[in-house]
């Protein structure tokens, strides 16, 4: 914190002061909104718009609005919004991000600038990261819109294109951030304006908006055809690459002379620079191609379908790993989300990368598609009106939000005192020291019966401390990518007293562990004994309306059941407070701050204790890759063995350092990916805007009269560049030329009759 932050308050205390009038506007107005009957409560939706209507603004409604949705969900879910809950409430109508920590209850945040800008009948989007929550939500959340008289609409994937238009018509629709990118490219692909099914872009509220707006905004959302089999050239490559002699480097390019590069290519085929993610063909390894593919010079050319072959097979071997990027699940290779953790179903890497990993792994190759429309999700945000976002963790990417979606961040303070105590991490120099060490920690503290939820960095890790904690007699669970069916059970129990669960990033985000357990899995598991159908208990813990009597017996057994586990968790959880709440380990800093801030937020939830400390070593990516040299020179000059323990501010600082380097390189390309889609963008807005107008049945004559003029001009100004004087032209040649385009022209068929010269800027001009 700077001195002028300590002594006039964080960007974020000074712009929290300028929203407490409202927020005490709104508290003001509590009595008068509980004494209000159902009736009149539910008529604060007409008023409203009615007060819009004879010229109020949004702003001057905020504090009645906020306040009939506060009564509302107190009388419909028995949930009221704390004063905190309404801060960020009034920083999401401002267009603005509300940091909000875990547990603080973001999905009901929401429905308070949604309902108040819903009020203009412009539509308001609330996106979420995936179908169940944005099913949940709506569900959920709807009753409160739904009690003050307004429509919900949901996108999920697999809704008919009828229902999807409906859905978009209804005040607040919930979804994810593809089913409404791709709708917006499907909208504009269509040969029938009755086929649109989107209305203009008016007002976003983007949940978890650093996942969707910063992590996801290197993936440009893609809709393609069949393409072309290119199988056997993959095959090709693949059998090429696989007999070449690798070596891996940090940082190729800080090697200046010819004399270093030389050096550092003898005896290997191709180099693998991790730091840069990239692999490249040496001298000997060109050589070895041309001799392969029988070819003179792999640079021609005409060998350049040959070449990005060859370069995706080196990307493959050298700079995608099994178990880390991707894993291979029944004859599939399927993406490993970097940031959480999750296979990413139906999506492939592009440019034919994922048909070369399909040959590396000997799975089926699948034909190479063709991008028929494609939009970045940075450019898709950009035409709402107004957007807004939520998440836990931020404030670390300011500056991206800033720059790319004029967006800022306010940090909204916890309901209840943050009392979680974070540890300064503790380095080792070898991965074997910290893994000793991290494995004795964990076995002290899984004696005294506080949970443990031990963070890894990739499914190989995750894999490799499961057996470390199985020979030590540590019994636990393990999360990743592919044990991911028992996501919802592992993370119901995480919080349980005595458990220990070994987790990637996805139980980063997303995710509640409750102290003592989950009622509410519990009563799932419960029903799913005695019998009842996975369908039925999905509607029996849903928040729509039914008069299902089967349904209703089962919401009423799962009500019955919840109340019972909640009784038996209470004093387990006061055991586990008692223990010290959640304890998390972290094994490995990640390249983005804010995925080990998520991992961190797991515990200390609602003012619950927790404890939380990482354990590094010099063999870590991270710090291999970005801690250069100078740290492994700092432990050789201390004398430092392999299970010593070393803790201090400068280390500390030297790994945030490596990752500000790392989340600056991230950003450079994800401006590179934008900077390229802006150019798109111009083209792209233009082209659909012009579709637009025809499906729409505008007046087409001035499109029409461009194209003919800039056709005529390009056709007549080849016969100019010649001779402005006509007298000089092949007039047959010119007249057939015209004809062809235009088919017969009166000023045409005169200039065919006349023989004398003509000025040729005159003829163009008549044409």
């Amino acid at each position: 914190m700077g001195l002028f932050d300590t002594l006039f308050g964080t960007y974020s205390e000074r712009e929290l002061k300028k929203v407490k009038a409202q927020t005490a506007a709104v508290l003001a107005l509590q009595p008068l909104y509980a004494a209000m009957s159902e009736e009149e409560l539910k008529d604060s939706t007409r008023r409203f718009k009615k007060r819009l209507e004879e010229g109020e603004s949004l702003d001057d409604l905020l504090p009645d609005a906020f306040a009939a949705v506060r009564e509302a969900s107190t009388r419909v879910l028995g949930m009221t919004h704390f004063p905190v809950q309404i801060q960020g409430g009034i920083v999401l109508h401002q267009g603005r991000i509300a940091e909000m920590r875990t547990g603080e209850g973001k999905t009901l945040v929401a429905t308070l600038p949604a309902y108040l800008n819903a009020l203009t009948g412009e539509g308001v989007h609330i996106i979420t990261v995936n179908d169940y929550l944005a099913r949940r939500d709506s569900e959920w959340m709807g009753k409160i819109y739904r009690y003050l008289g307004l429509e919900v609409g949901l996108i999920v994937h697999g809704i008919e294109r009828d229902e999807r238009r409906r859905s978009y018509r209804a005040d607040v629709t919930y979804g994810t951030n593809n089913e409404f990118g791709f709708d917006y490219l499907r909208d504009n692909m269509v040969l029938s304006i009755e086929d649109c099914v989107q209305r203009p872009l008016n007002f976003a509220i983007v949940d978890e908006v650093d996942s969707i707006l910063v992590d996801e905004a290197r993936t440009p959302l893609i809709i393609s055809g069949a393409g072309t089999d290119s199988s056997e050239l993959y095959q090709r490559a693949e059998q090429f690459v696989r007999r070449l002699t690798p070596k891996y480097v940090i940082q190729k390019e800080a090697m200046r002379t010819a004399e270093e590069i030389d050096e550092i290519e003898s005896g290997a085929d191709y180099i693998v620079d991790e730091k840069a993610k990239s692999s490249v063909l040496t001298k000997g390894g060109v050589k070895k191609a041309e001799e392969f593919f029988g070819l003179d010079n792999l640079s021609d050319q005409d060998n350049y379908e040959i070449n990005h072959h060859i370069s995706n097979a080196l990307k493959a071997h050298g700079t995608m790993h099994a178990d880390k990027d991707y894993v291979v699940k029944d004859g599939e290779v399927i993406i490993v989300d970097d940031f959480t953790g999750r296979l990413m179903f139906g999506r492939r890497y592009s440019n034919g990368l994922h048909q070369a990993i399909e040959a590396k792994e000997g799975v089926a190759i699948q034909d190479e598609n063709k991008t028929l429309a494609t939009i970045t999700f940075q450019n898709y945000f950009r035409m709402y009106k107004k957007l807004s976002g939520m998440t836990g963790t931020a404030l670390t990417e300011e500056t991206e939000f800033r720059q790319i979606y004029n967006l800022d961040v306010v940090t909204i303070p916890t309901n209840m005192p943050m009392i979680r105590e974070d540890a300064p991490d503790a380095v080792y120099k070898t991965e074997a020291g910290k893994y000793k060490a991290l494995l004795e920690q964990v076995r002290k503290i899984h004696e005294t019966g506080q949970p443990i939820l031990v963070g890894t960095v990739s499914v190989e890790k995750s894999e490799v401390l499961s057996k470390l904690f199985t020979r030590a007699g540590i019994r636990h669970n393990v999360l990743n990518a592919r044990l991911h069916e028992r996501e919802a059970e592992i993370v119901a129990q995480a919080g349980r007293f005595g458990a220990v669960t070994i987790a990637t990033n996805m139980a980063g985000r997303g995710t509640d562990i409750l102290l003592g357990g989950n009622p509410d899995f519990l009563a799932r598991q419960e029903m799913r004994k005695q019998g009842y159908e996975e369908e039925l208990i999905e509607q029996s813990t849903a928040h729509n309306v039914t008069d299902d009597e089967e349904v209703l017996k089962g919401r009423k057994l799962f009500s019955e059941l919840k109340n019972k586990f909640e009784t038996e968790i209470a004093s387990e959880k006061e055991k586990v407070v008692e223990a010290g709440g959640l304890c998390i380990i972290g094994t490995e800093r990640h390249e983005s701050r804010r995925i080990d801030n998520q991992l961190r937020g797991r515990a200390g939830r609602q003012g619950d204790p927790g404890f939380s400390k990482f354990f590094l070593s010099l063999d870590d990516e991270l710090m291999r890759l970005f801690g250069g040299e100078r740290m492994d020179r700092i432990f050789e000059t201390l004398g430092v063995e392999e299970d010593m323990e070393i803790a201090h501010p400068m280390l500390s600082r030297s790994i945030e350092s490596a990752q500000k380097r790392v989340e600056g390189m991230n950003f450079a390309i994800r401006k590179n990916v934008l900077e390229y889609d802006d150019v798109m963008n111009i083209q792209r807005n233009l082209i659909y805007k012009q579709r637009r107008d025809v499906l729409e049945g505008h007046d087409l004559h001035p499109y029409y009269e461009r194209i003919v003029a800039g056709i005529m001009e390009s056709t007549v100004g080849d016969f100019l560049s010649a001779s402005p004087d006509t007298a000089s032209w092949d007039r047959e040649a010119f007249i057939s030329r015209i004809s062809d385009i235009f088919g017969p022209l009166p000023a045409l068929e005169k200039f065919a009759r006349t023989r004398k010269p003509e000025d040729g800027h005159q003829l163009l001009e008549d044409l």
